[in-house]
């Protein structure tokens, strides 16, 4: 094993915890289904380290992420569907598929051309598969924020005329209004429903002003994270705990100051 590439030690490693004979009882219980959930948390994980810029972290997560691939293609080679050589395999090929410019006469001029055409490539692909509508293959196991982003990138795409920026933020001022019509009522399934209406046109209109939803709701959460943990701080200086913080405490502003305008 010494003399092996570290990919190749990793592949022996993982079919050895997978042997039935001597191989580990926790390994050997698993299945797709169930190794899948590890798979979408190492992947958040490696996100988390690029964002905070840890570069020794990030290095030890994709090691991480690359175990869960590994994990999957020994399930798959046991199963006699594929292995690992066949995953690579198959990425080597959409690469090149998918970068005619570099490995083609094609030409790009542009990352934005390049991105235009990668997305072209990939409806052309799904088209030979099968698919019948511009949204089949946006996976629902996504997170709600970033299924509902991909489906307004796909309908855009696909020639759907969404609004202009200002008429978007109208439909998120619109949708507010409903949401706040059914407040009185009561009515859970409703307020449920306009909610989602809700969110789903915030969507839109960052889609319009061409800004990443999950990345401007990412940095919402970091201010009011900063913000709280500041008034937290400022609280047990002060001998008092949350519960006995008033709204403007916890809004980050000083006892008696007023919000301006």
């Amino acid at each position: 094993m010494a003399d092996e590439s570290g990919v190749e030690r990793l592949l022996d490693i993982m079919a050895r915890l997978r042997d039935p004979d001597g191989g580990c009882p926790w390994d050997l219980e698993q299945s797709f289904e169930s190794v899948a959930p590890y798979t979408i948390e190492e992947a958040y994980e490696v996100e988390d380290a690029i964002r905070r810029g840890d570069l020794q972290q990030l290095r030890d997560e994709l090691g991480d992420l690359l175990l869960q691939v590994v994990f999957h293609a020994q399930m798959a080679r046991e199963a006699g569907r594929f292995d690992f050589a066949d995953v690579v395999a198959s990425i080597c090929d959409k690469l090149v598929r998918r970068h005619p410019h570099v490995f083609g006469d094609a030409r790009v001029e542009s990352a934005r051309a390049q991105t235009d055409a990668w997305e072209r490539q990939k409806a052309a692909e799904r088209a030979r598969d099968g698919a019948r509508s511009a949204l089949d293959g946006v996976p629902h196991g996504f997170p709600a924020l970033l299924r509902a982003r991909k489906l307004v990138s796909r309908a855009s795409r696909a020639g759907l005329a969404w609004p202009k920026a200002d008429d978007a933020a109208d439909e998120v001022a619109g949708e507010l209004a409903r949401v706040r019509a059914v407040l009185a009522s009561g009515d859970r399934a409703r307020l449920e429903r306009g909610l989602g209406d809700l969110l789903f046109a915030t969507t839109v209109l960052a889609q319009r002003l061409e800004i990443e939803a999950e990345s401007a709701l990412r940095g919402a959460a970091a201010r009011f994270e900063e913000r709280l943990r500041g008034v937290e701080s400022s609280l047990a200086r002060e001998g008092r705990s949350l519960a006995e913080a008033d709204p403007v405490e916890l809004a980050g502003r000083p006892r008696g100051a007023k919000r301006a305008g």
